[in-house]
């Protein structure tokens, strides 16, 4: 009749195994460090990603940003917009063409 195994027996280690583990011992530390480098890869690639993801939002807003200001320049600088600002310190926008001014280029002694 077979012995009936307990517990304690499972967790006893034989020669033949505890040779087998001491043997294979830095083998078992390589792939344990290997495995810890992954992970802290991962966790790094992973604060990367979300880095370029705020960054990305910041250009996002800052483009929103100049557009408006562009916008805005663009409508200020009408020559509606620029007429009327200055009317209040008595400039006015000439009816006609503009005059051009020449001046005859002298002889260098």
């Amino acid at each position: 009749m077979a012995k009936k195994k307990k517990l304690k027996d499972y967790f006893e280690l034989g020669d033949l195994s505890a040779s087998l583990i001491l043997k294979n011992l830095p083998f078992v530390l390589f792939l344990s460090f290997l495995v810890l480098i992954y992970i802290a890869n991962a966790h790094l690639s992973e604060k990367k990603v979300r880095q370029i993801q705020v960054l990305q939002k910041e250009i996002q807003e800052i483009r929103w940003h100049y557009m408006s200001i562009q916008s805005e320049l663009m409508y200020s600088t009408r020559r509606t917009k620029v007429a009327n600002s200055v009317a209040d310190k008595g400039l006015k926008i000439p009816k006609g063409a503009p005059k051009k001014i020449v001046i005859p280029k002298t002889k260098k002694k």
